[in-house]
């Protein structure tokens, strides 16, 4: 953690060069002292990740371990007091705090009554939202945190609650000793039902990956699924990329899934990231693309024909065995022909190749784009078409976004600003910029959908937000206004996700922080699902990276 964080001040700084708003006097940021404070404070944070995993595991005595004997805190509320909203299944009940303080026994007496209120106990965060150290004989701590608490109540319904709290602590011999701890705010969720279930197990869809870094697991290469009804049964099936093999799900109607992969001939491939099924041929079956950090890939179904589903490989005589660091694929018919066309995101080898820059990164592999030729073969012309973009790519998504009904392109870039090309009849131009919709934010995806059912198609894309980069920003830059415009760049690559509402003219207004934020961490793909059949659509967004031995390491 000293490093990565040690690294984003570095990195910070040096975008502030690079847009422009370092000060005349280089001095007036000092970078030293912001990597001291800021060490500091994630050294606060990993040992408030011990005293979450002590209260996970419902051991106080551990949990105690944190606290001053002279701790003055304000104690946990009864679970079951607060006003009571409810809004579409989620009763919201903000908890009424004391306003008193009582001493480390009472204070940890509290909060185990509290957590007995719970059945069980799937996850505690707890993260530092902000911090300012007093430098002394012993530093102190001056921090807001915030808290998040994820298990079932005692009626097995599931439960969130969200804490934010006032801490103070002095470092002593390298550990915190926490002897103010002020809540603000206790709000705690709980859902009528459960809307999903996870059957992976039951539903023959189960696989665990090694550990990352462990034989068999040495790269973190994400992979994919994507599905379509393979066989003609009129259930849809999945296609998933592994690690070292592939797998067909064939849906069998009743709830499970049997996989057939070795069978239909795609088990064992080369080392694919993400696959797209897609009736390259019009003949009625769909057919699978698979996206590659390599040669791209393309099977045939010959289902139709033949009557039997098999897959076969036509990657060289359709000229898609082409290289690129293909990290997502998808289809549409660009040039109005009939026929699907394939546009593959490229991405490049990074932590062999570096981002010749964080935000504007212009060393990226090219994507492509496979026009087809309606004979079985693609000709690749990204470069003609003007969307060959090299801006570390991670995902894309075709869409008419002007009205005009031609097929449209937004791509997600991650070290560059997103591009929106729009179709011209034969060739694209990028207007993100222009339309204020380049959204520089580490793009990791882009969905399509009517959140606000007004009949036009509005526009998800999925970044990254940190708890870090944030307090970092605000550190740097305490009078948020007068520096506004200098951090946006800054401030976007730590805001989250972003909406943008499809005015109807041509035009998009951001509407993220009206109708969200969208704050969802280390976040991938994702997209617009009716999760409640409510007929308005909601937003899904998986994040994580890679997972260590501790809340630490991740």
């Amino acid at each position: 953690m000293h490093c990565i964080q040690s690294q984003y001040v570095r990195v910070l700084v040096l975008l502030l060069v690079h847009v422009g708003v370092a000060p005349a006097q280089p001095a007036a940021i000092d970078q030293a002292q912001v990597e001291r404070v800021e060490d500091l404070s994630e050294a606060l944070a990993n040992q408030l990740h011990e005293l979450s995993l002590s209260l996970r595991d419902r051991d106080m005595a551990a949990a105690a371990t944190h606290f001053d004997a002279d701790l003055t805190a304000s104690p946990w509320p009864a679970f079951v007091d607060g006003s009571v909203t409810k809004t579409k299944g989620i009763e919201r009940r903000d908890m009424p705090l004391s306003g008193r303080f009582v001493n480390r026994q009472v204070y940890l007496n509290s909060w185990k009554t509290f957590l007995d209120s719970l059945a069980s106990i799937e996850d505690i965060r707890i993260k530092v939202k902000s911090a300012d150290f007093v430098q002394s004989a012993k530093p102190r701590a001056d921090a807001v945190i915030a808290m998040a608490i994820v298990g079932r109540n005692t009626t097995g319904q599931r439960a969130w609650v969200e804490v934010k709290a006032h801490l103070g602590a002095d470092l002593v011999n390298d550990r915190w000793h926490i002897d103010h701890l002020e809540l603000s705010q206790v709000v705690v969720r709980v859902v009528d039902v459960d809307l999903f279930s996870e059957v992976a197990l039951p539903a023959g869809v189960y696989q665990a990956a090694p550990p990352f870094g462990t034989p068999g697991n040495s790269s973190f290469i994400a992979h994919g699924v994507a599905t379509a009804d393979v066989n003609g049964d009129g259930w849809l099936d999945a296609f998933v990329t592994g690690h070292g093999a592939n797998f067909l799900y064939l849906n069998q109607g009743q709830g499970s899934f049997l996989d057939q992969a070795d069978v239909a001939g795609v088990q064992i491939t080369p080392s694919a990231t993400a696959p797209l099924f897609v009736d390259v041929d019009n003949d009625g079956d769909s057919d699978l693309f698979l996206a590659s950090t390599g040669s791209q890939m393309l099977f045939e179904n010959r289902l139709i024909p033949d009557g039997t589903l098999q897959f076969r490989d036509v990657s060289l005589d359709a000229g898609v065995d082409r290289f690129a660091q293909g990290f997502s694929a998808v289809s549409a018919d660009i040039n109005g022909d009939g026929r699907p066309d394939i546009y593959v995101a490229s991405y490049n080898k990074y932590g062999v190749v570096m981002p010749d820059s964080w935000s504007h990164a212009t060393n990226g592999t090219p994507n492509l784009l496979f026009i087809n030729q309606g004979d079985g073969r693609f000709q690749e012309q990204a470069r003609v078409w003007g969307v060959a973009d090299s801006r570390w790519s991670y995902a894309a998504h075709f869409g008419d976004f002007n009205g005009d009904d031609r097929q449209d392109l937004y791509v997600a870039n991650d070290f560059g600003e997103n591009a929106l090309y729009l179709n011209q009849g034969d060739r694209c131009i990028d207007a993100a910029g222009a339309m204020g919709m380049a959204d520089p934010g580490n793009g990791m995806g882009v969905s399509l959908g009517d959140f606000d059912n007004d009949g036009r198609l509005d526009i998800h894309v999925t970044n990254m937000s940190s708890t870090a980069g944030k307090r970092i920003l605000a550190r740097l830059f305490p009078e948020e206004a007068s520096v506004l415009d200098a951090t946006r760049v800054l401030g976007k690559l730590a805001a989250g996700n972003s909406l943008f509402r499809n005015l109807g003219n041509g035009t998009y207004q951001e509407v993220t922080t009206t109708v969200g934020p969208f704050t969802a961490g280390w976040a991938w793909g994702g997209g617009f699902v009716d999760f409640d059949n409510d007929g308005w659509q909601d937003l899904h967004s998986p994040n994580g990276f890679v997972s260590g031995k501790s809340l630490k390491d991740t």
